[in-house]
């Protein structure tokens, strides 16, 4: 889920004052990793180790602190036996994309998706906005075409899919909702024609743009395979060693067949 990972470093300094361009710098100072980071390689962590989201979630976003986590979430963070506070915003969504990397079939990444995302993000919305990047991934990296991915998701979820991104732009405002962002974040991807255009999409929209391209990346990732080798690079170098190897560890024991 590297990718996932480079599209949230990369909008990290474009959350609050948006790009304007398509051909912004991809890594200006001041690049760094967010809270969709810290949480998706909290998920990626729960995978791997058999632990449960909550307590991983809930360790990851203690020993990463500041990373820019929302206000209920915040709060959560730090009881002693957090319950879901019924959340649509789309943190649930951009922390699953290790949940469409590792699991082998449909029924699986829908039922991990709720899982990761109902231990805080129970609302209708806040699930369906998990399990539709979740699928999305999978669909993806089992070689489905884009019009197939497009038409699941529509079908699974009814998200809006038939929009063009020219004419999202011009209205468009920052959104942490998941109806907001995940069905944008998807378009970006279905308009990309590679990795970098498609983490380009996500940002140049606007909006919670480190959020959008993070749940953009791991997509994207899943279709094309390759990912630019300076922007793998940069990034990594940008990371705690800690999340290298999880990185590294998820690597080596669900990407299986790499695309060329």
């Amino acid at each position: 889920m590297i990718g996932s990972v480079i599209g949230d470093v990369i909008g990290s300094t474009y959350e609050i004052c948006n790009a304007g361009t398509w051909d912004f710098d991809p890594f200006p100072e001041g690049t760094t990793y967010t809270d969709d980071t810290v949480l998706t390689l909290a998920v990626a962590y729960s995978i791997l180790h058999g632990t449960d989201y909550v307590s991983a979630i809930q360790e990851f976003a203690c020993r990463y602190p500041g990373r820019g986590y929302g206000g209920m979430f915040s709060i959560w963070i730090y009881g002693e036996n957090p319950q879901p506070y019924n959340s649509f915003g789309n943190g649930s969504a951009m922390r699953v994309s290790p949940v469409g990397f590792a699991f082998g079939s449909v029924e699986k990444v829908l039922g991990e998706a709720r899982k990761s995302a109902e231990c805080t993000h129970n609302h209708p919305e806040g699930i369906k906005g998990a399990q539709a990047v979740a699928l999305a991934i999978f669909l993806a990296r089992m070689g489905c075409p884009k019009k197939e991915i497009r038409e699941r998701i529509v079908s699974e979820f009814g998200y809006d899919l038939d929009r063009k991104l020219n004419d999202i732009k011009p209205g468009y405002t920052f959104d942490i909702t998941c109806q907001g962002t995940v069905p944008e974040a998807i378009l970006a991807f279905l308009e990309s024609e590679d990795f970098e255009s498609a983490i380009r999409n996500a940002i140049w929209l606007g909006g919670d743009s480190d959020t959008l391209a993070c749940i953009t990346g791991g997509i994207a990732e899943a279709f094309y395979g390759t990912i630019p080798a300076e922007w793998q690079e940069n990034t990594w170098n940008l990371l705690p060693e800690e999340f290298r190897q999880i990185i590294t560890s998820f690597r080596k024991k669900f990407y299986s067949m790499e695309k060329s």
